[in-house]
Parts: C-alpha cells; structure tokens; sequence
C-alpha cells in the first residue's frame, strides 16, 4: 500500500495531478480542496489512497490527513463510490462536511451533483459518530485561494466539469453563468459553484 508520494508536479488540473518520483510519474485524482493546496507549487508530499481492480488501477491523491480521512469514511457508506466521494470534497471543504454531519445537515448533502436524500441519510447516519474524532481538525483547516485570469478560469472549470462527467456544452453555460454573476471568484470557487446548479 502507497502511504504517500513526494516529488515533483509535473502537471495540475482541478480533477488530476501528476507527480514525478523517482522517475515514474504518478497520475493521481484529486478533489478541489487538493487542487487548491497545490496550485501553482512545483514540488508536493501527496498522501494516497489506491484501488486496485481487474480493470483498472487507481490512485487518488490528498493534500491533507482529514480529507484523505473522510474520502474513506464516504467510500464505507453504502452506495458510495470513490468518484462521487471525490464529488463531495470538490463540493465541500473538509471543515463543511464534518460539520453538515455533526449537525446532520441533508440539505448541504443534496445539493452536491449525484446525491440523492437516500445517500445523503445513509451517510448522516453512517459516519455522524465517526466524524467526530475529526471535528477538531477540520476547524483548523483554512485554505489558499488564487485568482487567475478569466479566460483561465472559464477553460480550467470547464475542462475539470467535463472530467467529472457533465457535458461540455452544460459545464460551458454554467461556468459562463456564474463568472457572469461572481467575477471575482477563483477557478475552484467557480467549479464549486457550477456543482452546486448542475
């Protein structure tokens, strides 16, 4: 098992990064909060989590302990697979999770893309003792936003929105709705909220 990678970012998109160590470069998937912590660094410890399959080898990369912590929490409910785990922590930092749990919060579950009330209650009643352990961490989580360039934005959303499954003439409408209505926010922010209306 991979505890974590170390090495060079040879490349970042707010779905994917690719780290090089020791020759061999690593493809990892990764949510916005990852995204987020390295963008823009050239070098990185990503933590890990693999799943291997007959068909199909994965890595998913995590920039802190508390969002590799809950990836797995998610992926024990029922009905949670490791894609739509990756949806919930694009959608929702850390912090907001561990409290939408805590506080048994179904509506902050429902408007993530996918989840459905049935999902929402099986991960309330799932994990609301086991986020507990992690409520303290996760208030001490702040994360760095970086504003690019729109035209970066609208390509990087956009780009990231149609990797996660969404058709691109959608993620293109949506993007260009909420850069239309919020200029000022940052490519994470805007796929966070492209999320939340599609």
């Amino acid at each position: 098992m991979i505890e974590y990678i170390k090495g060079e970012i040879v490349e970042i998109s707010p779905v994917q990064l690719i780290v090089e160590c020791g020759g061999i470069g690593y493809k990892l998937n990764i949510s916005l909060n990852t995204y987020t912590a390295f963008q823009g660094k050239k070098q990185g410890k990503i933590l890990i989590y693999e799943i291997i399959r007959e068909d199909a080898h994965l890595l998913f990369g995590f920039a802190e302990k508390i969002e590799r912590d809950l990836f797995l929490l998610l992926i024990s409910v029922s009905g949670v697979g490791a894609n739509m785990a990756r949806m919930i922590l694009s959608s929702l930092s850390p912090a907001e999770l561990v409290e939408a749990i805590a506080t048994k919060n179904e509506t902050i579950l429902t408007a993530v893309k996918g989840i459905g009330a049935k999902t929402a209650q099986r991960i309330l009643v799932d994990l609301k003792n086991k986020v507990k352990p992690l409520e303290a961490l996760a208030t001490l989580e702040e994360g760095t936003k970086r504003s690019v360039g729109s035209n970066l934005i609208t390509e990087e959303a956009v780009s990231a929105l149609v990797m996660l499954g969404f058709q691109k003439a959608v993620s293109q409408k949506t993007v260009t709705t909420v850069l239309k209505n919020s200029p000022q926010l940052s490519v994470e922010q805007v796929i966070k909220s492209a999320l939340r209306m599609m």
